[in-house]
């Protein structure tokens, strides 16, 4: 694969052996991730670069991570695949990684092959992926399984924008469309206009 491996995460069990499993399945390299300024110098030879996040105890630690990838200014990072893996994600785990901007969840173990073959589902594929005042990842509308009924899931929303990209390994990220839409109007204006 001519791509790049990032493993986050506390240098624990964990991510050795997620460390190890990466090695192991034909990434270009594989580096302990240390801050964006070695992605951003590493994404001129490859230009994707994964972020394989080890399991942690809390997965809100990680936050600050996957905000500085999800909403960095380099496009090739920002539209980087990111993975959690974990040996039993719960689904708080599981919401919690949807609504940071995660590409994918993958249950650990799994053999070299699998675990390949999933990765690369973030190839070659149309993707689509929505910008919002405080969200940036993949589109999450038939991912986010409630917990709980939402009192609020009928509220009016603001302005956000739709891309639909693209990764391959030897460009990077393509985005194929880019649409702005403005917040509709306000519940009050449009009973008036009837």
């Amino acid at each position: 694969m001519k791509a790049y491996a990032y493993v986050v995460g506390p240098q624990d069990m964990a991510w050795s052996t997620l460390y190890e499993l990466a090695g192991s399945i034909g990434f270009a390299g594989v580096s302990s991730y240390r801050g964006l300024s070695q992605v951003e110098q590493q994404s001129g030879e490859t230009p994707v670069c994964y972020f394989l996040f080890s399991a942690v105890p809390d997965i809100r630690s990680l936050r600050p991570i996957a905000d500085a990838i999800r909403f960095s200014s380099s496009r090739g990072i920002r539209f980087s695949p990111m993975v959690y893996c974990a040996e039993d994600p719960s689904i708080e785990t599981t919401m919690a990684c949807i609504n940071m901007g995660f590409d994918d969840i993958v249950a650990l173990p799994q053999s070299a092959s699998k675990l390949r073959d999933r990765l690369n589902r973030q190839i070659g594929q149309n993707m689509v992926f929505y910008e919002t005042a405080g969200y940036f990842g993949p589109d999450r509308r038939n991912r986010v399984a409630t917990l709980k009924p939402n009192p609020v899931i009928n509220r009016v929303g603001g302005p956000f924008r739709r891309l639909e990209i693209v990764r391959n390994v030897l460009d990077g990220v393509s985005v194929l469309r880019d649409d702005f839409f403005s917040a509709p109007p306000p519940v009050a204006a449009m009973q008036t206009l009837q």
